[in-house]
C-alpha cells in the first residue's frame, strides 16, 4: 500500500510541476527584405523550356523585389550523349540589378530564345 501511495504522490507531483506556465512576452516582427534573387532552370528539351516558365512569370516575381538587389538567371540545357559518359550540355547565365528590371528581362528573353535554338539546331 505504501508503494501505491508513493507512486500516486510522485505522479501527482510530476503532473503539477509539468503544467505549462503562462508566459508573457513581447513579440516583434521585422520586415522581410530580399537581398539576392536567383533562378536556376535545368531543361532537357525546347518543350520543357516553354512549359517551365514564361517571361510573364519572371515579370511577376520581379514586381515583388524592391530596392537595389542583385538578380541572376541561369538556364542549363542538357543534350544527347556524345560518347561514353559525356553528355552535350550548355549553360546560359545573366546577372543584373533590380534598378534596371527592363534590361534584365531583355537578357532573360535572349537566354530563353538561345536555349530554344540550342534544341532546334542541334543536328
Amino acid at each position: 500500500m505504501k508503494t501505491v501511495v508513493t507512486i500516486l504522490g510522485l505522479l501527482m507531483a510530476t503532473v503539477n510541476v509539468s503544467q505549462a506556465q503562462n508566459l508573457e512576452g513581447k513579440v516583434t516582427t521585422e520586415e522581410v527584405k530580399i537581398t539576392n534573387f536567383g533562378v536556376s532552370v535545368t531543361v532537357d528539351s525546347a518543350e520543357d523550356i516553354e512549359s517551365t516558365f514564361s517571361i510573364k512569370d519572371i515579370k511577376t516575381v520581379l514586381k515583388e523585389i524592391e530596392g537595389e538587389e542583385e538578380l541572376s538567371f541561369e538556364m542549363t540545357c542538357n543534350g544527347e550523349k556524345i560518347s561514353d559518359n559525356v553528355k552535350r550540355k550548355v549553360s546560359y547565365r545573366v546577372t543584373g540589378n533590380s534598378n534596371d528590371k527592363a534590361e534584365f528581362l531583355k537578357r532573360v528573353k535572349k537566354v530563353r530564345k538561345a536555349a530554344i535554338q540550342f534544341y532546334t539546331n542541334r543536328d
